[in-house]
């Protein structure tokens, strides 16, 4: 096993934990935090990868502005830094339930990929810089793209009409 193989896992393990800690913190400010750890394992598996842009792109876009969003939108609403998640009885039913239920899943996933028999080929060395990527979404993928910034711009509008304050 090398170096490269190593860290992959140890990001991947370090991805997973901070996960759990996003999923399972009852703090929502220790919860956006420990998403920033994740989306940084994330990123740092695609470098390993030699997936560039998709690393860049995972911390402009999920770091740079979502969660920063997020972390902002917690911080500056008021009285929400302390807020807790309460279960009652029916909640740890439901944690049991949904616990074993991500368990049986789980152990089915990992028999069917253990048990599994791989088709595995020789991949061909792609160059997917991005200068290839942005001639592409360019030429060849204008429609989607400029579609996903029209559908992007619509939801903005939208939530700004939302969120506006109506006269009283």
């Amino acid at each position: 096993m090398n170096l490269v193989t190593l860290a992959f896992y140890f990001f991947a393990v370090l991805t997973l934990a901070f996960a759990a800690v996003v999923v399972f913190s009852r703090n929502i400010l220790h919860a956006a935090f420990a998403l920033l750890f994740t989306f940084f394992g994330v990123a740092s598996m695609y470098v390993l990868l030699q997936a560039d842009f998709l690393a860049i792109s995972q911390i402009m876009i999920y770091i740079g502005g979502i969660l920063i969003l997020i972390i902002f939108g917690v911080i500056l609403t008021t009285n929400i830094t302390g807020v807790e998640v309460k279960s009652d009885k029916t909640g740890r039913l439901q944690l049991v339930s949904a616990g074993i239920a991500t368990l049986l899943l789980a152990a089915t996933l990992i028999g069917v990929m253990t048990t599994t028999q791989w088709n595995t080929a020789e991949v061909p060395a792609v160059d997917a810089t991005a200068e290839a990527i942005g001639t592409g979404m360019l030429t060849r993928y204008l429609l989607a793209f400029e579609t996903a910034s029209m559908l992007l711009l619509i939801a903005i509008v939208g939530a700004a009409f939302i969120a506006r304050k109506k006269p009283v």
